[in-house]
């Protein structure tokens, strides 16, 4: 399936409410969708219920809903998305690009990374414990060229580097179910925060390994707090206030190196985006993280 123009989306975890830095996001990719007369979908990554607490979905899509961000396509949850992903690995194991794996992070560290049951050669026993299922990588020095940072390289190595695509828990992960839902959705331009950037060589080898094209990325720097930590739910990052979602919508507008006026602090949101939309400029966005600008900085 085809999907003509720009197609991107923002897809976050439900592990608790939208932070700042989740809002700076999401905006991001939301405006770099609309200035392409683009397409912007909205994707939960509920992938782990026991990280997931209760209500944290709907507060998600309430806060990005009181910021004016509505997906263009109904919203997609990847808790209903099992069988697609089971599919796929089904795939990659008969093409030998998957395998069963019991080992633990300890084994394998004390081993120098290697599979000490020879787990990627199939040789591994079966012992009736749980085992997760990675995928095998080729070693490779791999290129690409990031719309804000520019080129880029990492190099992958088979084995030490393998990713897990199925836990022993049985939960999918999201370096799988992220490629092929971005392949299945027809995504084409990724935003996301710079903290994902590593991830993205694997993920290249992927998309070859599943016949498709990769999006163009776009990583943008994350916001950090005060000592210098990216804000996060594990670092406690305050809840988005719903309340005041033009202050929040004005602070990362100038998160984004986007300079807004002053007068749009008091602004709607729906005013702050068609500001956004209309002034929007990528040479902006800034290369490093920072602590977010206040409206007296």
């Amino acid at each position: 399936m085809t999907h003509p123009g720009y197609r991107g989306r923002f897809a976050p975890s439900p592990t608790g409410p939208l932070h700042f830095g989740s809002l700076v996001a999401a905006l991001a990719s939301f405006l770099e969708a609309r200035v392409r007369q683009g397409t912007w979908l909205v994707r939960i990554e509920d992938l782990d219920p026991l990280r997931e607490p209760p209500g944290a979905t709907d507060a998600i899509l309430h806060s990005l809903s009181a910021h004016g961000l509505h997906s263009d396509e109904p919203v997609r949850y990847q808790s209903l998305r099992h069988d697609a992903y089971d599919s796929v690995i089904r795939q990659l194991l008969a093409q030998g690009r998957a395998y069963y794996c019991a080992c633990s992070r300890k084994r394998l560290q004390a081993n120098g990374g290697y599979h000490p049951d020879r787990c990627r050669q199939g040789e591994a026993p079966e012992t009736g414990q749980p085992r997760a299922i990675r995928f095998a990588l080729e070693d490779a020095d791999v290129e690409w060229q990031d719309q804000l940072l520019g080129p880029q390289h990492q190099s992958v190595r088979g084995e030490l580097d393998d990713p897990v695509i199925r836990r022993k828990e049985g939960f999918y992960a999201y370096q799988l179910a992220v490629v092929v839902d971005d392949i299945d959705q027809g995504i084409d331009h990724v935003v996301r925060g710079s903290d994902l950037l590593d991830m993205t060589a694997q993920q290249l080898q992927l998309f070859a390994a599943l016949g498709a094209e990769p999006p163009g990325w776009l990583h943008i720097p994350v916001i950090v707090n005060a000592q210098g930590q990216k804000l996060s739910k594990q670092n406690r990052a305050p809840a988005l206030d719903d309340s005041q979602p033009g202050l929040n919508l004005w602070r990362a507008l100038a998160a984004l190196g986007q300079n807004p006026p002053r007068e749009l602090i008091t602004a709607s949101p729906p005013a702050l985006l068609a500001w956004g939309i209309e002034h929007y400029q990528r040479a902006l966005l800034p290369r490093q993280s920072r602590p977010p600008a206040e409206p007296g900085d």
